[in-house]
């Protein structure tokens, strides 16, 4: 198998949690300016290593893996909703001590980050937001919808590794190079490795009588909150899941906002377009370093 590590040259670190250990890098000095990545499904903090590089020498760079995804445990039993999903980043971010930082956010890490900044605005400084919702939505592509479909959404999923095979291939504009892919896959190897996989696809909250609708209702108000922090808006414009309406969304909410629309990119923005996006996130990022 293609080796995908030399890309991922990160000293692992471990949180317990009552659902298990949860995995999470640390990099940078310890008294920098803090700044925390929160990535979505179904990739894990491998999405932001270039990123963590390009910030460690100015930041310290902590990076989690959702309990369920990358190197993290991966209960069969534990509940994989949204609520505890948020939980379980507020505890990461009392246990190593951040008491003051920005945050970055991509995919379902929008709604677990907004989550976290809403019930602690007074500790976010700067937001950057990739390709990601915090809000309520009627849009889901048929491609994904179809995943949730009892029985033949875990067999496609978690028997096929359907959802992370397609991502590999439909999430960007160009092609990943194989170590790349191999290091998104790397985590979902076995049925039991795709449990969060699964799940996160069932617990995108669609209708009022879900069990995480309230959640992400609570969030979606709670966002007033946090409209006079500066945010940055990083949009692969040719994403299928997150389009453009939804950073029209963001826009509407937050009419302040920075925005960088990458035109030629699609959901794994980074991927697509790192050479432009994150010299712009690291400028934008840096301006409250000093």
């Amino acid at each position: 198998m293609t080796d995908w590590r030399a890309l991922y040259p990160f000293e692992s670190r471990w949180l317990d949690l009552a659902g298990g250990r949860l995995h999470y890098v640390d990099e940078g000095p310890r008294d920098a300016p803090a700044v925390l990545l929160l990535h979505g499904n179904p990739t894990w903090s491998f999405l932001w290593r270039d990123v963590v590089r390009s910030l460690r020498e100015r930041f310290r760079v902590v990076a989690p893996d959702h309990l369920g995804c990358g190197l993290s445990d991966k209960p069969q039993d534990w509940s994989y909703r949204l609520a505890d999903h948020v939980a379980n980043v507020e505890r990461l971010v009392d246990a190593v001590g951040l008491r003051s930082f920005s945050l970055g956010v991509h995919d379902w890490g929008g709604a677990i980050g907004m989550g976290l900044a809403t019930r602690r605005p007074e500790r976010i400084e700067r937001i950057v937001v990739l390709n990601t919702a915090a809000f309520r939505s009627s849009r889901i592509p048929l491609r994904i919808a179809a995943c949730r479909i009892p029985l033949l959404g875990a067999l496609g999923v978690r028997g096929l590794n359907a959802f992370a095979l397609a991502a590999t291939v439909m999430t960007t504009e160009k092609p990943l190079a194989a170590d790349v892919k191999a290091g998104f896959l790397a985590p979902y190897g076995s049925w039991r490795e795709r449990v969060a996989v699964l799940r996160f696809v069932q617990d995108i909250p669609m209708r009022p009588g879900h069990p995480s609708w309230g959640t992400l209702a609570e969030i979606e108000e709670g966002l007033s909150r946090l409209t006079a922090k500066p945010l940055l808006l990083v949009w692969g414009e040719r994403d299928w899941c997150f389009t453009p309406a939804f950073r029209e969304e963001w826009q509407r909410r937050f009419p302040t906002a920075q925005c960088l629309r990458l035109e030629d990119a699609g959901h794994y923005v980074l991927e697509d377009a790192g050479d432009r996006a994150i010299p712009k996130i690291t400028s934008f990022l840096s301006r409250d370093a000093a």
